[in-house]
Parts: C-alpha cells; structure tokens; sequence
C-alpha cells in the first residue's frame, strides 16, 4: 500500500513563484519519481481544496501541471510542457488560487484555447478546451511564467491583497 504525500504550497509574496519554470525532459516523464510527485500533486491539489496545481506553486520549477475541473474529482488531468498554440474570445472569471488563499478577483482570459502538451505518458496530446478549463489551464500555464493573477489586478488591489495575506499569517501565527 502507498501512500500519497501532501506537498507545501508556496504562498504570495513568496519570491519563489516568480520563477520561470524549465521544461520537463522525455527521460523526466519516464521516471518512477516524477509519477509519484503527479499523484502527490493531486493529493495536495484535492485537499487543498482546488482545481489546478502548477509544479511551480509545490517549489518545483518544471514546465508541468495538475489539473481536474469536475464537481466529482474524478477527472484528472496532466499537462507537461503544455503551450497555448491558439485562443479565441474573452470571458471574465472570478478566479481564485491556493497561492494566495481567500483572495478572489475577475481575470480576462481567452474564452476558448488549443493546447498542446505531453500527457501523463509522454504522449504528445493537442486538445481545444473553452470555459472553466480554458481559464484553469491559462491560470496554471501564468505560474510556470512566474506570474500570479494578482498581476492581473491594479497596483493598489494587489498591494491590499499582500497586506491582507500578511495580517491572515500573524494571525495564524
């Protein structure tokens, strides 16, 4: 019997997530440790709770992300060095993150994409997602460029929202 591991998600301001990640080699996806860190990611994503988890936002700065958008958490997916290939429309989405607990804000995306990615096996995958997928995927892709959707806000809204992660982990503490 195995056990998953619930891994430490960084949190905003931290100067981690602002690293871009590298992109995941063919030898990577083959080994026994990387499947084992895509289920410990889900675990992690699942108990979180949340609907996507970049490898960036667990202090690994690999091109790759975990993501399931169903009600029942039986739909997971996994994207290695995924890349937007085409995009369409525009929706506003309340959006939310684990890296930045509580905080939820409206962010423009595109409404549709084409993503094109390697699978959980290495198989190079091409699929053409719109609505809450779509948003999840551009949420996850923006944090292996080291970017959060607070970037998406004003200077002034962003600046409220570390002060009020700040005072949330005094508070904790």
């Amino acid at each position: 019997m195995f056990t998953m591991a619930l891994l430490p998600i960084l949190e905003f301001p931290d100067p981690r997530l602002r690293t871009r990640a590298v992109p995941v080699t063919a030898e990577r996806v083959a080994e026994p440790a990387f499947q084992t860190l895509l289920d410990d990611m889900f675990e992690t994503m699942y108990q979180a709770p949340g609907i996507g988890l970049a490898a960036s936002q667990v202090d690994v700065h690999q091109r790759f992300m975990v993501i399931d958008v169903s009600e029942e958490k039986n739909t997971p997916q996994v994207f290695i060095n995924p890349e937007i290939v085409d995009k369409s429309g525009e929706q506003v989405c309340q959006e939310g993150c684990l890296s930045v607990p509580g905080i939820f804000a409206d962010v423009t995306r595109a409404e549709a994409i084409t993503v094109r990615f390697l699978d959980r096996t290495g198989a190079a995958q091409e699929l053409q997602v719109e609505g809450l997928l779509a948003v999840c995927i551009q949420h996850e892709l923006d944090h292996l460029d080291g970017k959060l959707f607070v970037d998406y806000l004003s200077p002034l809204k962003r600046e409220m929202v570390r002060k009020k992660l700040a005072k949330a982990k005094r508070s904790a503490a």
